[in-house]
């Protein structure tokens, strides 16, 4: 007898912002809903996202997901017209809105997405609180990056 697996994606992330890690210096994670619609969620179950230029923008109370490109699959947007970098809403908790105005007010501080990702059977989205690098934060980022690498080859060496 054999037991049957269900096949399911090997991993839940739809779409990563990588330039944020380089840009920004991280200070808080937020998950935040995501309002979509039905061609929208087809797409992104096809992994068609890029999150390359996307921001949050806080307006009234509510906090907006600009710049977020999912591209229309042709047989899902027939019949509507479909707006690939429309303005979607993001799904986030009053105290948290609240908490993010706060420090976005405050000076050198940004909100951006980092990624979009499956909960069970919702789309949500990583946004984070942010400070901009300076360019010798980003050049230090870099060598430490370079040296951790180096490091794990002179460990593999030594153990061979």
């Amino acid at each position: 007898m054999s037991k049957k697996k269900a096949k399911g994606p090997t991993s839940n992330t739809i779409a990563l912002n990588k330039k944020a890690k380089h840009e920004y210096h991280i200070e808080e994670r937020f998950e935040a809903g995501l309002a979509l619609l039905g061609w929208e969620v087809k797409s992104l179950r096809a992994g068609k996202a890029q999150l390359v230029d996307a921001y949050v923008l806080l307006k009234d109370g509510e906090a907006w997901l600009l710049g977020a490109h999912i591209t229309p699959l042709n047989t899902a947007s027939t019949h509507v017209i479909a707006d690939p970098t429309r303005t979607r809403k993001l799904l986030l908790h009053a105290k948290e809105i609240a908490k993010i105005v706060g420090q976005v007010n405050q000076a050198g501080h940004t909100c951006i997405p980092l990624a979009l990702y499956w909960k069970k059977n919702r789309v949500k989205c990583e946004i984070a609180l942010v400070k901009g690098k300076k360019l010798f934060d980003k050049r230090a980022t870099e060598k430490e990056r370079d040296w951790n690498r180096q490091k794990q080859r002179i460990m593999r060496e030594a153990q061979s």
